[in-house]
């Protein structure tokens, strides 16, 4: 198991309450739903500050739409690796800044109750949380804007894609990441960069230690303080990738527009159980490339939610 079974927990919740705010957040804003098991168009909210996705007009809409964002996701893996590799850490902290707060704006607008001059509300409170997100660094702000981030990035995504080509992106996405991991190394040098570079991470992010460390600690505490300086405590740290959590999210949420709840839940489910098995099978201190392992998990739920519906 690559984490202790309390870590592991927590990353599974994490990702499972991420999933569960995510179909409300993609429901909120979807204009196809389906009612009585018919996909029908519906009115829906619309997104703050002109986020909307493009509109669907004709089925070929949706390749033209997938071609355009393979396109802009190799893009922006080139800029991030550009970046990275020159130094440019205040680009790349503004950048990450501007997409968490606007993604929390898009997934606040969802629960906040309307007021005049709600929007500005909801923008200040998302400023302040991705300020403190990006370059002050609290753990706790980190981890609960997480769960709002993922959400409100899917609800602009989801409606570009169908099922047959959120398949294919599963797909590309999986062997991508395992040629990232496991081939190039680039995942774990940008993953590193994050950390230690620009003290971020998009991802889910808790530090933990061992039993062995916590009893080194307590033997510390009896020795002299000028000697427990010299002392050396290592801290492991459990992540969980933010494209380990965003592609489910889409996933479901697509699913949820054609089939229904009960098929949306099912690939929830089937992630959930992708990501545990990985939890529990993985060895300590080597890297995965997760997504295969979801995106098994996700088929295995589009599968089920057939099935049924």
């Amino acid at each position: 198991m690559k984490h202790n079974l309390r870590i592991t927990f927590i990353l599974l919740a994490m990702f499972l309450v991420t999933q569960f705010i995510g179909l409300y957040v993609v429901n909120y804003y979807s204009t196809l739903k389906v009612i009585n098991g018919t996909q029908v168009n519906v009115s829906a909210p619309t997104y703050p500050f002109g986020l909307e996705p493009p509109k669907v007009e004709k089925q070929t809409d949706y390749r033209d739409f997938f071609y355009g964002l393979v396109v802009s996701f190799i893009i922006a893996i080139f800029l991030l690796f550009i970046l990275s590799k020159f130094k440019f850490a205040f680009i790349l902290k503004a950048w990450f800044f501007i997409v968490v707060v606007l993604a929390l704006i898009v997934s606040f607008n969802v629960f906040t109750p309307k007021f005049s001059y709600s929007i500005i509300a909801i923008s200040l409170i998302a400023l302040v949380l991705g300020y403190i997100k990006i370059y002050k660094r609290n753990l706790l702000v980190h981890n609960l804007t997480e769960l709002l981030i993922y959400p409100g990035i899917a609800a602009i995504l989801v409606p570009i894609f169908n099922l047959f080509w959120i398949i294919i992106f599963l797909i590309l996405i999986s062997i991508y990441d395992m040629w990232a991991v496991w081939h190039s190394g680039i995942m774990q040098k940008m993953a590193k960069y994050q950390i230690n570079q620009l003290q971020i991470f998009s991802g889910f992010f808790v530090p933990y230690l061992t039993k062995r460390v916590r009893e080194k600690i307590a033997n510390l505490k009896k020795l002299p303080k000028s000697k427990r300086k010299e002392q050396k405590i290592k801290v492991n740290i459990a992540i969980l990738g933010g494209g380990d959590v965003i592609f489910p999210t889409i996933a479901a949420g697509v699913m949820l527009k054609t089939l229904g709840l009960i098929p949306a839940l099912c690939i929830i489910a089937g992630a959930t159980l992708g990501l545990s098995y990985l939890f529990i099978f993985a060895e300590k201190k080597k890297f995965y490339p997760a997504m295969p392992f979801i995106t098994v998990g996700i088929f295995l739920g589009m599968f089920i939610g057939w099935m049924l519906f």
